[in-house]
């Protein structure tokens, strides 16, 4: 595949070759000091049967080896395509992947090993929407997940992942029925994302909405995520989360976690989420972590404020005996620190009677709950439940703070 590309790219190159702006090539376009690939002009046909990945592919590598502010422009059309990178470094100043058709995946398991679109070593990078989706096909593999009833399972591919980059800017992107997570960042710095819609059936094992690993430096706000897992998940390593104005549901929830699993995890630290809304999900804010963690690390300095429950079964739970397989071992307190943890302003209704669990290993530390009105929805009061919690009430509470 990389040596069709990229005697693909050559033959594209060799035709625009010393060609001056005044001289552009039916290819391209430009104006405003910004050159335009049109993806279509590369060989894609977006016809939704033939298959496009070698000529995206190859429009990425014309665009991201140009200079100065390019746009690489998928027309609309369907685009049928199987496992494709868009890696840098690029010579662009700012780089825009602009979607204004469909990216559809092969459902052929066998031509995945790893995920399905990848963005990967590029700074200042943009993706946006015009009417952009993104579409998994995922139903045809979600038979062959096993990762829920199995520990030590093959994992699907992830929709769309971002990896080692610097300032990106993902927005206006609806992203639906994923074969694993949708979207995912790793060891990335400073990513913003906004006005995301993101689908998948309630059923659907896995199809996290967006997944944050080994990340600094998040903005997730204004966007729709139902799924049939978590909404966002925070995972280790993850530093300055902001998330703001975010409708979730159908799915899990929002969690941070599940942590304390692997050697050598980072902390996850700073993470400020507000205004959000949680409707018939099965957890609202959420912290999760294994027992017989094999290192030590810190889950400290988060806010989780403003939040409206609509039928929630769990609204605010502290997992640290987390484990969603049959058969857990329970042979030591987890390894992971909680620390510093402040739910405020947390109202609406429960499904479940207990409408705030806090199940520390250790003592948690620092878990302050403030402002909190959470109503059952059946019959009788709502109701708390805590294990080492040694949490600080503040203001109105209901349920009533654990004794």
């Amino acid at each position: 595949m990389v040596v069709v590309v990229a005697l693909y790219v050559a033959s594209l190159m060799a035709a625009a070759e010393n060609v001056t702006v005044g001289q552009l090539p039916p290819t391209l376009s430009y104006h405003g000091g910004a050159t335009t690939y049109n993806a279509k002009n590369y060989g894609a046909k977006g016809n939704g049967a033939a298959d496009d990945t070698k000529a995206l592919m190859a429009a990425w590598e014309l665009a991201c080896g140009a200079s100065g502010t390019v746009t690489l422009m998928i027309p609309p059309g369907t685009y049928y395509i199987g496992p494709t990178q868009f890696h840098g470094p690029c010579k662009a100043s700012a780089l825009t992947f602009l979607l204004q058709g469909t990216l559809k995946a092969a459902t052929d398991l066998k031509r995945f090993s790893d995920d399905w679109i990848e963005f990967g070593w590029v700074k200042d990078l943009t993706v946006a929407g015009q009417n952009g989706i993104i579409d998994g096909q995922g139903a045809a593999s979600w038979p062959f997940n096993k990762c829920p009833i199995q520990k030590d399972c093959k994992v699907l591919s992830t929709s769309v992942l971002f990896v080692n980059n610097e300032n990106t800017v993902v927005r206006d992107i609806m992203s639906v029925n994923s074969k694993f997570f949708h979207i995912a960042l790793l060891q990335s710095n400073n990513t913003k994302m906004t006005n995301l819609r993101i689908s998948a059936p309630e059923d659907s094992p896995n199809t996290d909405g967006i997944h944050i690993e080994r990340s600094t430096g998040v903005v997730i706000a204004d966007t729709r995520i139902g799924t049939g897992d978590d909404c966002i998940s925070i995972g280790q390593g993850s530093d300055n989360i902001d998330i703001a104005r975010v409708h979730c549901g159908p799915g899990h929830g929002m969690s941070v976690g599940s942590l304390g699993r692997y050697v050598g995890e980072g902390d996850v630290t700073r993470v400020h989420v507000r205004d959000m809304t949680f409707e018939g999900t099965m957890n609202g804010v959420r912290i999760k972590t294994w027992e017989n963690s094999p290192t030590k690390s810190l889950a400290a300095h988060m806010v989780f404020e403003n939040m409206v429950m609509k039928d929630v079964q769990n609204p605010i739970i502290i997992d640290q005996r987390y484990c969603p397989y049959d058969s857990c071992e329970h042979k030591y307190v987890s390894g992971v620190t909680i620390r510093n943890i402040t739910f405020k302003n947390i109202k609406g209704t429960s499904s479940l009677p207990v409408a705030v669990r806090l199940r520390c290993g250790l003592p948690c530390q620092g878990v302050v709950l403030q402002d909190v009105d959470l109503r059952y929805k059946g019959e009788g009061a709502a109701s708390s439940k805590c294990e080492n919690a040694m949490a600080k009430y503040v203001g109105f509470q209901y349920p009533e703070p654990c004794a």
